[in-house]
């Protein structure tokens, strides 16, 4: 299983061991299924750099891959239809592999504007309904925008934040998986 995304997949600013990938490794464990995570996040990636490095994933022939990348795009105010081309095309190769995807949404600050942010998020909730994929709205559900389990940079989870976000996404990968 990879975790596929950017910095808050790669678990910036969280001591080692402390990333929502790591977290997730415990919850699969504590469960009993038989899955190993790889921690394919690399910080300050865009959904472009996601697609340059979206055949080294898919080398790693994975079951489950969960698709994490977006955030930098819309921080740079890059246009949605590249951030949704870019995923699209993420999804379509790492389905060629057999993986089943799990994609992981985000939105933005309020300042990016309200037809910003709602055609951001509309590419996630459009691509998991075209692609029929498991889709947990905003990774950092009931994390972002609390301070006591977000880092100081109010961008990214503190370790407590990231075993909440590990929570979130075994709500949704769980039923993909097999023991």
């Amino acid at each position: 299983m990879v975790a596929f995304g950017d910095s808050l997949s790669a678990g910036f600013g969280a001591d080692p061991g402390k990333s929502y990938p790591d977290f997730l490794q415990k919850e699969i464990d504590a469960r009993g299924y038989e899955y190993h995570v790889v921690n394919a996040g690399v910080s300050g990636d865009t959904t472009t750099d996601g697609l340059e490095r979206v055949g080294t994933v898919a080398v790693l022939k994975p079951a489950v891959v969960i698709v994490e990348f977006g955030g930098n795009d819309g921080l740079r105010g890059l246009p949605v239809g590249t951030t949704r081309d870019n995923l699209e095309q993420i999804i379509v190769a790492l389905q060629k592999t057999g993986a089943k995807v799990v994609l992981a949404g985000m939105t933005l600050p309020p300042n990016y504007g309200p037809d910003y942010i709602r055609s951001f998020e509309t590419v996630y909730r459009d691509l998991a309904r075209q692609y029929r994929l498991p889709l947990l709205p905003f990774l950092l559900l009931g994390v972002g925008g609390h301070p006591d389990l977000m880092q100081r940079d109010g961008i990214h989870p503190t370790a407590e934040g990231n075993r909440i976000v590990a929570r979130n996404v075994m709500r949704v990968l769980e039923p993909l998986l097999r023991k």
